[in-house]
C-alpha cells in the first residue's frame, strides 16, 4: 500500500504490519545484556534522518519520579516549586507539563493548591495504577491526562508480572479502555523501552493504542520510558539500544506524531543528556525531566540542562526566565536541605568558580576566558574563585573585586598593597599546613585586620 508520510511529506511503500509476536520464552537480549558484564552496544550500521519537531518542550517529573527517591516533599514546597517551574518555563509553557502522585491526602492538598493558582503552564497531570477507581479520581479532580504504567520488556511481562505477552497486551489495552471511558487522556509509560522487543512487542501494542485511540476520539500518548538507562545516541545502533532507532521504529510503523511522543531517561551510563537531546533531534516532542536530575538511582534528566539545551538547539530561550534556576537550586539547598554536588552544571557551588590562579588572571582581563556564558545576565550569579594556595594574587584581586563590587577605577589589581598582603598571609596558613579552600567569613575577617591601612589603595569605609 502506498501512503503519505506525515513526516516526510513523502509517498512511502507500506508493506509490512508488524503483529504480536506471543513467545514462549522471554528474550532477554543475553547478546546484548549478559549481566555479569557491562551491557554491549551493537551497531546495524542503519542510519535514521533528523527529523527534529516543529515544537518541542520540556515535562516535569520532579514530583512523581523525583520524589521516589527522596524525602517526600510537604504540601506548600511543592505548590513553591511549582510555581517556580512555572516561571522558568515562561509563558510560552515550554515547560509544557508537571505530573503528581494522587494518593495521599498531601499529595491531593498540593495537587489542589496548585490547581487553584490557575496557571495555564505547566499543566497538571498525574500518575496512577491501572485501577478503576484511580481513573475516577482523577477525572473527579479535573485532571485531562494521566500517566499509566505499561511494562513492556520480557523482563517485567515475564518475571515481575508473571504473565505472557499476549496476557500483558489485552491487560493493558484493557486498562487504556478504562481511562478512555472515565474520559482521560491515557499517557502510556513504556517501562523498559531499551530491553523490549521493538517489533515483536512495543510496535503492535502501540499500534493498538492508536487504534482504540482514534475510536475514543481521545489522544493517548506514549512515553519512551529508557527505564535503566541503556539508551544510546549514536547512529547506526541497533535497537532496542538505539534512541534514534526506537523513535523512527513508532513514527514509521505506529504512525505515532511527534506530538504524541516523550522520552523518559535515567542517567545510569551518564548518557541522560545526551538521550534526551537525540529524542529531540529524531522526532519526540517532549522531554521528560526532574529538577537536579533527582530521581531513582543515578536519577532522571536534569530539567534545567534540558533548558539550557532548548536555547542551544532553538538559538533562543522562547520566554524562560533562566534566572529562576538560582532560585531553585536555593530553594533546595536551604528549605528542603540537600545537597547539591558542588560540581553540578549551572547549579552547584563549584560550577562557575575557579581555584587556579592562572585562571582568575584570564578572568580578571576578561571573564568569558573562562567562563562557559555570562553567568551573571543568563543565571544571576556571577563568575566567582576561591582562594587557597593556588590562587595567587589574581585570584585574591578577583575575589575582592566581586565579593565588594569594585569596578572601573575602584577595581584592585595584582599590585594593590592589600591584594599582596591578603597573599602573604593566605600563603602562611598553607605553610602551617592548612588543606581546605578559604571560606567567604575567613576572607572577609582577613580584610578587616587590614582596614584603614594607608597602603591600599582603598580604606575600609570604600569596601563596604
Amino acid at each position: 500500500m502506498i501512503e503519505k508520510n506525515k513526516h516526510s511529506n513523502l509517498l512511502e511503500q507500506e508493506e509490512y504490519k508488524y503483529s504480536l509476536q506471543d513467545v514462549k520464552n522471554p528474550n532477554l537480549y543475553r547478546d546484548i545484556y549478559p549481566y555479569t558484564e557491562v551491557p554491549y552496544t551493537t551497531f546495524n550500521h542503519r542510519r535514521v534522518p533528523l527529523d527534529m519537531p516543529e515544537h518541542i518542550w520540556i515535562t516535569d517529573t520532579t514530583f512523581r519520579d523525583g520524589q521516589q527517591s527522596r524525602a517526600p516533599y510537604t504540601a506548600k514546597q511543592i505548590v513553591d516549586v511549582y510555581k517556580m517551574l512555572a516561571r522558568l518555563g515562561g509563558p510560552n509553557g515550554i515547560i509544557r507539563q508537571s505530573e503528581f502522585f494522587v494518593y495521599t491526602k498531601k499529595d491531593r492538598d498540593a495537587l489542589e493548591q496548585c490547581m487553584d493558582l490557575g496557571y495555564k503552564f505547566p499543566e497538571i497531570t498525574t500518575w496512577i495504577r491501572a485501577k478503576k477507581e484511580d481513573f475516577e479520581l482523577v477525572r473527579d479532580i479535573g485532571i485531562k491526562e494521566s500517566g499509566i504504567l505499561v511494562s513492556c520488556s520480557d523482563y517485567h511481562i515475564f518475571k515481575k508480572l508473571n504473565m505472557t505477552r499476549q496476557q500483558a497486551f489485552d491487560h493493558y489495552l484493557g486498562v487504556v479502555k478504562e481511562a478512555f471511558a472515565a474520559g482521560i487522556s491515557p499517557r502510556c509509560h513504556l517501562e523498559d523501552l531499551t530491553r523490549a522487543d521493538l517489533y515483536g512487542f512495543v510496535v503492535p501494542f502501540v499500534n493498538e493504542l492508536t487504534a482504540l485511540s482514534k475510536e475514543a476520539g481521545i489522544p493517548v500518548k506514549i512515553r519512551m520510558c529508557d527505564t535503566m538507562g541503556y539508551g544510546v545516541p549514536f547512529p547506526g545502533v541497533a535497537p532496542p539500544r538505539s534512541v534514534p532507532g526506537l523513535i523512527y521504529g513508532l513514527h514509521h510503523y505506529s504512525d505515532v506524531t511527534s506530538e504524541m511522543l516523550e522520552w523518559h531517561g535515567h542517567n545510569d551510563f551518564y548518557m541522560g543528556v545526551a538521550n534526551a537531546v537525540s529524542a529531540w533531534l529524531y522526532g519526540a516532542s517532549g522531554v521528560n525531566c526532574s529538577l537536579l536530575g533527582i530521581g531513582e538511582r543515578t536519577g532522571n534528566v536534569p530539567l534545567e540542562a534540558m533548558v539550557m539545551q532548548y536555547a542551544s538547539l532553538r538559538g533562543t530561550l522562547d520566554g524562560m526566565d533562566t534566572t529562576v534556576i538560582t532560585e531553585i537550586a536555593e530553594y533546595f539547598k536551604k528549605e528542603l536541605k540537600y545537597d547539591i554536588p558542588p560540581m553540578t552544571p549551572f547549579v552547584g557551588d563549584a560550577f562557575n568558580l575557579t581555584r587556579a590562579g592562572i585562571h582568575a588572571d584570564g578572568m580578571m582581563k576578561d571573564a568569558e576566558i573562562y567562563n562557559i556564558f555570562d553567568t551573571e545576565k543568563i543565571l544571576n550569579r556571577p563568575a566567582a574563585v576561591s582562594i587557597s594556595n593556588t590562587s595567587g594574587l589574581a585570584g585574591i584581586a578577583y575575589w575582592l573585586n566581586m565579593h565588594y563590587g569594585l569596578k572601573g577605577d575602584r577595581a584592585l589589581t595584582k599590585s594593590d598593597w592589600l591584594v599582596q598582603e591578603m597573599k602573604s598571609r593566605v600563603d602562611a596558613m598553607y605553610v602551617d599546613g592548612r588543606t581546605t579552600v578559604m571560606g567567604e567569613d575567613e576572607l572577609e575577617e582577613l580584610v578587616a585586620t587590614l582596614k584603614g591601612d594607608a597602603r591600599s589603595k582603598l580604606n575600609w569605609f570604600e569596601l563596604q
